[in-house]
């Protein structure tokens, strides 16, 4: 069959990266957030952002190659003619993402001193792990892949997860370190799998996503997620499962579940109904819509939004109040609010895993799976 010659097993395919199509609103806003950046990005950024502005707006640049010697204008048509047929959508969608990232690392960079930095915790790779002013803090550390999950990436948060939870912080904090939040699960640890292995490896993949969800369905302190950017598929969906949910005005919230052949997972299929409602859970779910952090927040998956320019700043402020409230009141509260249905949890989660295993051993979603490569491959 031709789709197994590709060996793109679909497992644990709920979205690496901004594949999705950003929209004109994003688009616009981006814009404008780049008027409030405060410092030179360089030359080589502005180029960027010229040529994919360009190519946005007017397509793959036709235009005359100005002399020699008009070395500004040569300068900015090599860049925009650099784009090739890059499509204007992907254009808009790269174009949102460079402002995103930039606005994000000036921020980032004008409050250092916001966020716990010391008490770091050995022995991780891909998150890192510290624990200061009462709070445990698990930062997703794989900006370069946009912080997308991988095999390892799921065992350590596992870990870190069972540390925080006997260890004598009040709090712990879920953020993404970079542009990103999380950009979901990441492709290139399945692409290698052979077609002889892949139903091995779809068991395996379930049983390592049921005790990953099963972590945050059971962890016993306040949870918190500190979204400083993107959030796609289970980043977005686990977020039911923390008790706060603090997100910058730059994230947004993207659970393509159907596009790629899947279906929901970290219990969402119950808690998205029961949280903003059958129909918006159903736009999300099942028809992928995008919300920006703004709807997220009417929907009530985010519990407040804020703007990026102080959201680490007004963000760490407020945690470090709630930290220094008493531990174990804090504690018991939780288990009385989430031992109502947690045995309901475990159950749905475990149907979950059931179904999208079946759903990664299927022939359409291993369709569009590689239907998904071969589009990305013309990028």
């Amino acid at each position: 069959r031709q789709v197994q010659a590709l060996s793109i097993p679909a497992i644990h395919l709920h979205m690496t990266a901004a594949t999705m199509q950003v929209s004109q609103q994003d688009f616009e806003k981006a814009q404008e957030q780049l008027k409030l950046l405060k410092k030179d990005p360089g030359n080589e950024v502005k180029l960027k952002l010229y040529a994919l502005f360009k190519q946005a707006t007017e397509g793959p640049c036709n235009s005359p190659k100005p002399g020699m010697l008009d070395f500004v204008k040569k300068a900015k048509w090599d860049a925009w003619k650099s784009l090739g047929n890059l499509s204007q959508d992907n254009a808009k969608e790269k174009y949102t993402e460079l402002v995103s990232g930039l606005i994000s690392a000036e921020s980032s960079s004008q409050v250092t001193d916001a966020a716990p930095e010391g008490g770091r915790h050995d022995g991780y790779e891909n998150i890192i792990v510290n624990t200061q002013n009462n709070i445990t803090k698990i930062m997703f550390n794989r900006p370069e892949r946009k912080n997308a999950l991988s095999h390892q990436m799921y065992r350590e948060i596992m870990k870190a997860l069972e540390e925080a939870a006997k260890d004598d912080s009040t709090i712990t904090v879920i953020t993404g370190s970079g542009e990103y939040y999380c950009s979901g699960n990441d492709l290139k640890n399945f692409t290698n799998v052979q077609p002889s292995e892949l139903e091995k490896a779809a068991k395996d993949g379930a049983v390592l996503f049921k005790d990953f969800v099963a972590h945050f369905i059971d962890f016993p302190k306040p949870l918190v997620a500190v979204v400083n950017g993107p959030a796609i598929g289970i980043s977005v969906t686990l977020l039911a499962l923390f008790d706060i949910v603090y997100a910058s005005d730059v994230a947004t919230f993207h659970t393509p579940f159907s596009q790629l052949g899947q279906s929901p997972e970290g219990c969402s299929s119950y808690l998205f109904p029961k949280i903003m409602g059958a129909a918006k859970a159903n736009e999300m779910l099942l028809f992928n819509k995008k919300l920006t952090a703004a709807e997220a927040c009417d929907y009530g998956l985010v519990t407040e939004v804020f703007p990026n320019s102080t959201f680490q700043k007004e963000v760490w402020a407020r945690l470090k109040a709630y930290a220094s409230l008493p531990k174990n009141s804090l504690a018991i509260s939780k288990q009385l609010v989430r031992d109502v249905e947690k045995e309901k949890l475990h159950a749905i989660n475990n149907r979950e895993a059931e179904v999208l295993m079946q759903r990664w051993l299927s022939d359409e979603c291993l369709n569009a799976i590689a239907s998904f490569f071969q589009k990305k491959s013309k990028l």
